[in-house]
């Protein structure tokens, strides 16, 4: 078990919690987070050109159900940031177990990431991808910066459901549910 050492954090009168946090190495944090198992998405958009916008994430969670709300977050480096700004129209779409390729394709820089994809636009034009397990169609309601990330919350507008087998990530990899 990895511990952190704080018995050397003096506290200064006036300074804040995030101050007297002790230095976190990102490539342990990275790993203890990765301890966490999560779904995988493939979240799309309209995108501002002839292109729409896909991009694998796992950062996705619920929020609430009364109003309905999810949350994901979005690298700051993304070239795509600019398709998710409060009020526009995304969609989340829950990757079953047998679509670990589709997950890698929109992982990847790619000039057209919808090659070969199935999908259909809502009528907001955003991509809804075949297959999916469900598909959540949202308005952005609100972003933050925090840290390296873009913290979306989207409210959920309209769903549609297939439950199947989850495509799932764990330790920097995909994994499946052992029944």
């Amino acid at each position: 078990m990895t511990s952190v050492n704080t018995a050397n954090v003096a506290v200064e009168k006036g300074s804040t919690a995030a101050s007297l946090a002790p230095a976190i190495d990102p490539r342990e944090l990275r790993d203890a987070l990765g301890l966490f198992a999560t779904g995988v998405t493939v979240v799309t958009a309209p995108g501002n050109g002839e292109q729409p916008v896909g991009i694998t994430a796992n950062s996705f969670s619920s929020l609430s159900l009364e109003p309905p709300l999810v949350l994901w977050s979005l690298a700051m480096r993304s070239p795509n940031l600019d398709a998710f700004e409060e009020g526009k129209p995304f969609a989340i779409n829950i990757l079953q177990r047998d679509q670990e390729a589709l997950a890698l394709q929109f992982a990847r820089p790619m000039e057209d990431k919808f090659h070969n994809v199935e999908y259909e636009l809502n009528n907001r034009q955003v991509p809804l991808l075949q297959g999916a397990q469900a598909q959540l169609e949202c308005t952005v309601e609100f972003t933050r910066v925090l840290g390296d990330h873009l913290l979306i919350v989207g409210r959920v507008e309209a769903m549609q459901t297939e439950p199947s087998e989850p495509l799932l990530f764990y330790r920097g990899a995909f994994a499946q549910l052992v029944g």
